[in-house]
């Protein structure tokens, strides 16, 4: 049983292993391609989180889904560039957007070298992946188009907030529908897609992928509570300072709420305050970290992985499934 891949994802067959790691490591040599420019500068800026690292979750997904037709089949590897390019450049226009100083470990590129060199090399990306995408044809184009108006009109869901009267907590999961599980969803289509799974092992790791995404963001969101920098490569708190409505914090709003205790209205107040400054952050973390809503958080993200799991249960049993399975139980891990 061999580590690979992001959250030390274990592989029980050799096989299978080698046929993720050549997958993997050929995605890698295509990103750091598609990432090349005649500029320099550009090369600098567009390769910056590519060589800060990173998981590769949505590549491992792509490989995993195209076990169940051809693994080897020529546009698996570019696909997942796409999708991984696609994400990249999200992370740039997200850290504009957050005012973000750190991502994966180093200085966000709108710190090093300021926002319109972020947001234009973000464009870089998703011009690049647009390239390679049109070598898989139509009906690759037409899914990343649609995945990407899901992802960006999630983007905008979240900064509209919530319409009179609608739950926040259930516009949230919407949000992060758009936001996050359509393109994980397309990690899993695209695999099987390219690799001539049957229609229905399409649809199938389609939404496995969709629950998984929304997992995988919930996960992150008590990571940026619970967790210390090292652990999730960017400053503990950083939604919680720009103000981004997390679960958790949806959560304590609601039992404040509906509960009324003074306690939970104080920690209310404390959030919806100006954190900019320390100390109050690290009080704001701390209360945080001993509140119910954070366990219920992590309770709802074990949920959304079961979730995931339990759409597999079609799929033939082999070493590729149980690696999809057990990609469930890491993800609810993280946010444990």
């Amino acid at each position: 049983m061999t580590v690979v891949g992001p959250f030390g994802l274990s592989v029980r067959d050799q096989a299978l292993e080698a046929d993720v790691q050549a997958g993997l490591a050929a995605v890698e040599a295509g990103l750091l391609d598609a990432t090349k420019s005649e500029v320099p500068f550009i090369t600098e800026a567009a390769q910056h989180l590519v060589s800060a690292g990173g998981k590769r979750f949505r590549p491992l997904l792509v490989m995993l889904a195209a076990q169940f037709g051809d693994p080897d089949a020529p546009g698996v590897v570019p696909s997942a560039v796409v999708v991984e390019l696609t994400h990249l450049a999200t992370l740039y226009h997200d850290d504009v957007m957050d005012e973000a100083d750190v991502r994966r470990g180093v200085d966000s590129a709108n710190t090093r070298w300021g926002n319109s060199v972020a947001v234009l090399t973000g464009d870089f990306l998703f011009a690049r992946a647009s390239h390679i995408l049109a070598d898989l044809g139509p009906l690759a184009v037409r899914i990343q188009a649609e995945a990407f108006e899901r992802l960006v009109t999630g983007q905008i869901l979240e900064t509209a907030g919530p319409r009179d009267g609608r739950d926040p907590v259930d516009h949230y999961l919407d949000v992060l529908s758009g936001k996050t599980g359509s393109l994980v969803a397309v990690s899993g289509r695209f695999g099987a897609l390219m690799a001539g799974a049957d229609e229905s092992v399409v649809d199938i790791l389609t939404q496995y992928g969709e629950r998984l995404g929304i997992a995988f963001q919930l996960a992150d969101d008590v990571l940026d509570i619970a967790s210390d920098s090292h652990e999730s490569g960017k400053t503990p708190g950083t939604d919680l300072r720009e103000g981004i409505p997390t679960l958790p914090v949806l959560l304590l709003r609601a039992r404040a709420e509906a509960e009324g205790r003074p306690e939970d209205k104080e920690l209310v107040a404390l959030l919806e305050g100006d954190l900019a400054d320390d100390a109050l952050l690290a009080e704001a973390l701390r209360r945080l970290r001993a509140h119910p809503a954070l366990e219920q958080a992590r309770r709802d993200t074990v949920r959304y992985a079961q979730e995931a799991r339990a759409t597999l249960a079609p799929l033939p049993e082999c070493y590729a499934k149980a690696a999809l399975e057990e990609l469930c139980d890491a993800v609810v891990h993280r946010a444990g």
